[in-house]
């Protein structure tokens, strides 16, 4: 069945965007470009469709959906979904490693725009992680190759979803001044919709607690530079999130 979102010009212009950027063809200030316009325009997307759904559970109304990750990485994908996710309203839930092969799933429970927000941004974001860390030297000296390169995606990963969380701030903030289409204010709007989506994980997920880890190797600070190297859009920071804060 097709979807609001899914049939939404807005995503077809962002994912053209994003396969533009991501095309090796494509001159890298050229792409630089088409990323920045393509996030500020996930950001905005969001917004507009808070607004425009509100009162209207059936235009973008909350669902849910369980994402398989694979190996190799698989940790570094949960973390990077699940924070991707959490950055742009949804709610993710750790399953634990329940994927053949070695793989693990992931449970994202949000409105159906920023579900489909958080598969897209995690596409690209998973494609600039990878590739840079295939790019890397692991230094000599480190005694375990492995744990330096998953330090270094713990560092990309913290780094970006800094940057990602600053732009969906910027853009909520600039929303808070808006009406919607039933006539509420933007601001009462997006906290209704936290609200629901919290609602909704409690319901499925009653006992639900955070998950303790660590992680060992000296990669991070060379993956934190990447990421801040990571062409999201937007370099305005704010406060830390753990990225090792998911089990490894």
């Amino acid at each position: 069945m097709t979807t609001h979102a899914d049939a939404n010009p807005k995503l077809a212009t962002i994912r053209a965007l994003l396969a533009k950027a991501e095309d090796p063809a494509t001159p890298e200030a050229e792409a630089e470009l088409a990323r920045t316009r393509a996030m500020e325009m996930v950001a905005k997307y969001g917004v507009d469709e808070a607004l425009l759904s509100d009162g209207q559970p059936s235009r973008d109304g909350i669902t849910d959906k369980y994402i398989d990750l694979p190996n190799p990485w698989s940790m570094s994908r949960v973390r990077l979904m699940s924070f991707i996710a959490e950055a742009v309203g949804c709610r993710a839930i750790y399953m634990g490693q329940e994927v053949a092969g070695g793989g693990r799933r992931v449970h994202i429970i949000g409105f159906e725009s920023d579900v489909q927000r958080a598969e897209i941004l995690y596409t690209s974001l998973l494609l600039q992680m990878l590739n840079g860390l295939n790019r890397q030297v692991v230094p000599y000296g480190v005694r375990s190759a492995k744990a330096w390169r998953n330090s270094w995606q713990l560092g990309f990963i913290e780094r970006v979803i800094e940057r990602l969380e600053a732009i969906e701030k910027a853009a909520r903030a600039a929303a808070s001044g808006e009406t919607s289409a039933s006539g509420r204010s933007g601001e009462l709007v997006l906290a209704d919709r936290a609200a629901m989506v919290r609602a909704a994980t409690r319901k499925d997920h009653p006992r639900t607690r955070g998950q303790g880890g660590t992680y060992s190797g000296s990669g991070y600070g060379d993956g934190a530079a990447a990421g801040n190297r990571a062409d999201i859009g937007g370099t305005r920071r704010i406060g830390a999130r753990s990225a090792g804060s998911l089990a490894a």
